[in-house]
């Protein structure tokens, strides 16, 4: 049983990564619905929480029906984070994440989220004012480095577990890479070969279907996974994976009328959580995921990312239904 301080996640959780404009709660309960374990709010500025900015507090929304689930936060001023830990625990929240695993120039240039691998004693200071203010668990999830010349990540671990964090979640690139070429695990196994380290570690990095799921739990001794990019469009993933491990047996991938199923749901809720302008809007980043590999189906894309009428997406939707009858299941 892997646990996260009280927090009880089965024999090999399957996380989901916390998304900047996707793992919003309409995402999040797809993904909840396809048995994941453990999921984050989208990582929340601080200094946006403790200005009471729109954006950020709408974030802290979490719901009885997706827990456990974690707040994330980013941010570099020490004093902005300890304030912003109080908002989060008011929340109610099983746990307090903090991001230091940020690529985005808008956020590493101000010394956030990846851009602390920098400084890594101020890393530490700030993960230990946290640990020190919150009665939540806290936990952290970072990169491998900033670039390939500075992968501390195993001293880092370390140093982290030493100041309370009570899991850790390694993203298998440097900052410098962002998300391009292959993830590199090494490190992550060796942390987990550490025996000063006796919190649970999680992988993330370029899982994206059950075979290399396996592979990677079996070569690198993880505690659990953590799903992002794959996950956009495909919640079932997590539900693939678990089967793969309890069977052997690979299940075909969501039919047509999941596809769709799963697309209205999560228009219905992007609408019930956001209103309907910003919820329509905000949706149509989606349906190229949900409806990718479908043969002649750029008219349908257009057609849903245009519309702003809900009864006529809905209406294209089962539409697309009928059209694609009979097409075979998504690999």
């Amino acid at each position: 049983m892997v646990k996260i301080a009280d927090i009880e996640l089965g024999e090999f959780p399957l996380l989901l990564a916390p998304m900047e404009d996707v793992s919003d709660p309409p995402f999040r309960a797809l993904c909840k619905e396809a048995e994941c374990d453990m999921m984050y709010t989208e990582f929340i500025s601080v200094e946006g929480l403790i200005r009471d900015a729109t954006k950020s507090v709408e974030k802290l929304d979490i719901f009885d029906y997706e827990r456990p689930v974690g707040i994330q936060i980013f941010g570099a001023n020490i004093e902005s984070m300890i304030k912003a830990a109080d908002i989060v625990e008011a929340a109610q929240p099983e746990l307090l994440d903090i991001n230091f695993g940020c690529p985005v120039k808008k956020v590493t240039c101000k010394g956030a989220g990846a851009g602390i691998l920098q400084d890594i004693p101020k890393m530490v200071k700030l993960t230990k004012a946290i640990v020190d203010r919150t009665n939540l668990p806290v936990t952290v999830k970072t990169r491998l480095g900033w670039d390939n010349k500075t992968q501390y990540i195993e001293e880092v671990a370390e140093r982290l577990q030493d100041v309370g964090i009570k899991a850790l979640s390694i993203h298998g690139r440097t900052r410098q890479q962002m998300y391009k070429g292959e993830a590199d695990w090494t490190l992550i196994g060796a942390i987990k070969d550490n025996p000063r380290i006796s919190i649970p570690i999680f992988g993330n990095g370029d899982i994206d279907n059950p075979l290399k799921a396996e592979e990677y739990r079996n070569r690198y001794g993880v505690d659990g996974i953590m799903i992002g990019r794959a996950a956009i469009g495909n919640p079932w993933i997590f539900r693939e994976i678990k089967h793969y491990f309890k069977t052997g047996e690979i299940l075909p991938g969501p039919t047509l009328d999941e596809r769709v199923n799963a697309a209205k749901s999560h228009l219905e809720r992007s609408i019930d959580w956001k209103g309907v302008k910003l919820g329509v809007l905000e949706m149509r980043r989606h349906y190229t995921n949900y409806f990718r590999g479908l043969p002649n189906v750029k008219h349908y894309r257009q057609k849903l990312v245009q519309e702003y009428d809900t009864d006529v997406l809905f209406a294209t939707l089962e539409e697309m239904r009928t059209v694609y009858a009979g097409v075979p299941a998504m690999v």
